[in-house]
């Protein structure tokens, strides 16, 4: 038993440690499945859902019960004096101790619209949430794909920086070998090794950002933040197609959230309005009550038992003036729909330029990347060149450290670049209110 226990153990350790790799796709639906935001979102539909039930029940027939026991205060009985009786007649006995059972029903017949336009309200409302959970999960596969490409930027340099690193310890073991042969002077493998030293301290900050972006990673996709997880990307393409910013914009203007969230509100408040002049009509209800009581007034005369008795009827009632509140609720509801109308116009005008925004950065990045494919073309030639010129003794150090430097920092530029355009692209699709990547919501 003990060594099954042991290595159940084992086992369950093997396996935390084990990294996990994880592709973009599969990263989208593990981070919007763990997303605390998400979870909010949906709790807030339910308590839509529940408020337009709580609307909507006060349509339908109210029932109520009710108990009561009261205690009377000692009193004389009701007695008569009459000439031919010598005492007084006793014509009602004092009962002190009350009971009383009573089952109500009331219907509303009309509410001046209240009750309906109410329930609307609550409809429009409840969409409203269920279009913010489109929103939340947009906003959320933004921020998982800005946490990826971040880590896979922070990898692809560290990856760069050893190869760099390696090509050094080479070229520092050539000119150990030269300087015993007298080809070079000491000064040319001093200057080798104080870059070999710098690009060591850039290792060691570039592994430091990897860390700290890996931990972000696992952050955002609710995992335990000293996770080892690792992603795959096969190969960053870039879109060749044109793209059409008016089309953009045109999608943006119906698909973002935030613009069909505003609409749905004040739809919600044009009802909510309809409901504040309620109070201008008469409400109209039907009811009926059932009575089991001891003793039972309606029973005469007065026994001490329990008897039954029951009434229905239509009750009107009409507030006829009431110092203007049915005015100033209905100037209110107003004015929040007014505000809400404005809101909708600036948030339209803060959608287009948003979309602007990003269209512009897209492009740039789109740009970026062909100069930095030109630049490490230029430098990967540069250095082959200066290579050749060093290993015949053509070159001086300096020479060489400056075009692989030169080549590293162009490598550098088209990661950054297209880890630039990732970003870019998700950011466009955030501000288009659309998902290009088909992730799905466990």
């Amino acid at each position: 038993m003990k060594k099954t226990t042991i290595l159940i153990l084992l086992f369950n350790i093997i396996t935390f440690a084990q990294s996990t790799e994880l592709t973009l796709l599969e990263s989208l639906r593990l981070g919007l499945k763990n997303s605390k935001e998400l979870k909010i979102a949906k709790s807030k539909i339910i308590k839509a859902e529940a408020m337009e039930t709580e609307v909507a029940s006060s349509m339908f027939p109210q029932i109520s019960l009710n108990a009561a026991y009261r205690r009377l205060s000692d009193v004389h009985p009701f007695q008569l004096k009459l000439p031919m009786f010598p005492k007084p007649v006793t014509i009602q006995e004092t009962i002190l101790d009350n009971y009383s059972i009573s089952a109500s029903v009331q219907q509303p017949l009309f509410t001046g619209f209240k009750l309906s336009s109410l329930k609307s309200a609550a409809a429009f409302n409840k969409k409203a949430e269920t279009v913010m959970l489109n929103k939340e999960e947009i906003n959320k596969a933004e921020e998982i794909q800005k946490a990826f490409w971040h880590l896979y930027n922070a990898e692809a340099i560290v990856n760069l920086i050893k190869e760099n690193l390696n090509s050094l310890e080479h070229h520092l073991k050539d000119t150990e070998n030269f300087l015993k042969n007298g080809l070079v002077t000491k000064n040319d493998l001093l200057k080798l090794k104080v870059e070999l030293s710098n690009i060591k301290l850039k290792l060691l900050e570039a592994k430091n950002k990897r860390k700290l972006a890996k931990t972000m990673f696992n952050k955002v996709l609710g995992l335990p933040l000293s996770k080892n997880t690792k992603i795959k990307v096969d190969k960053i393409i870039v879109d060749t197609l044109k793209i059409n910013y008016a089309k953009l914009k045109e999608e943006a203007l119906k698909n973002r959230s935030e613009l069909k969230w505003v609409s749905l509100k004040i739809k919600a408040l044009d009802e909510k309005e309809t409901a504040a002049l309620s109070d201008w009509y008469p409400q109209l209800f039907a009811f009926g009550n059932f009575y089991y009581s001891k003793p039972n007034q309606r029973y005469l005369p007065v026994e001490n038992k329990f008897n039954d008795s029951w009434d229905v009827g239509i009750a009107l009632k009409w507030n006829l003036w009431t110092w203007g509140k049915t005015s100033a609720k209905s100037q209110q509801a107003e004015e929040d729909k007014f505000q809400a109308e404005e809101k909708l116009k600036l948030l339209q005008e803060a959608v287009q330029l948003d979309v602007y925004n990003n269209y512009l950065k897209l492009l740039s990045a789109k740009e970026k990347i062909n100069l930095s494919k030109l630049q490490i073309e230029s430098a990967a030639e540069n250095y082959r060149i200066t290579k050749e010129k060093y290993e015949q003794q053509l070159a001086t150090s300096t020479e060489l450290i400056d075009a692989e430097t030169s080549l590293l920092n162009a490598k550098t530029k088209l990661i950054t670049s297209q880890v630039e355009y990732k970003l870019g692209k998700a950011a466009l699709d955030k501000a288009t209110g659309k998902r290009t990547i088909k992730f799905e919501v466990q």
